[in-house]
């Protein structure tokens, strides 16, 4: 799985590790996660991400 990263602040999604905070499981794909998720360093959406 492809890890992506925030173009506004830096955060980077992993895959693996998910983002519990924002409700995401590990080992939830970037493509699988909710439209409505944010950044959780900026709060910007998946359409300010690109692959790693």
């Amino acid at each position: 799985m492809e890890k992506y990263v925030c173009t506004a602040c830096g955060y980077i999604y992993d895959p693996e590790k998910g983002d519990p905070d924002g409700g995401i499981a590990p080992g939830t794909a970037f493509e699988d996660i909710p439209d409505d998720w944010v950044c959780p360093i900026c709060g910007v959406g998946k359409d300010m991400f690109e692959k790693e």
